[in-house]
C-alpha cells in the first residue's frame, strides 16, 4: 500500500476531504520522527506497536565485488515490533 492509497483510505473510512487526510498522516508521522530524535528513545502505540531507534556500531564488511574489507561506518536506524493485537490479526 502506499501513501496515496493510504491516505485514500483513511478519507474513506473517515468521511473527511483527502487534504485533511493526508494533513493527518503527515502530522502522524512528524510526530513520530520527532520522538525518535532523542538518544535511546521509542515511540509505543499500544496494541500496534513500538518504534525504537538503535544505533548501529562501526564494524567491518567486505566489499562483494573485490572481495576488499571495508570500514562501515556507526548509524542510527529505527526497528519495528509489531503489538499484539497487529500480530494476532495479520
Amino acid at each position: 500500500m502506499t501513501k496515496a492509497e493510504l491516505i485514500e483510505k483513511m478519507a474513506g473510512d473517515a468521511g473527511i476531504s483527502k487534504v485533511a487526510a493526508g494533513a493527518a498522516l503527515n502530522s502522524f508521522l512528524d510526530g513520530i520522527t520527532k520522538g525518535l530524535k532523542k538518544r535511546n528513545s521509542k515511540v509505543t502505540l499500544v496494541g500496534f506497536g513500538t518504534f525504537r531507534k538503535v544505533y548501529r556500531k562501526t564494524r567491518m564488511g567486505r566489499n562483494p565485488q573485490t572481495g576488499e574489507k571495508i570500514k562501515i561506518k556507526g548509524s542510527n536506524t529505527v526497528t519495528f515490533k509489531a503489538g499484539k493485537k497487529l500480530r494476532e490479526k495479520i
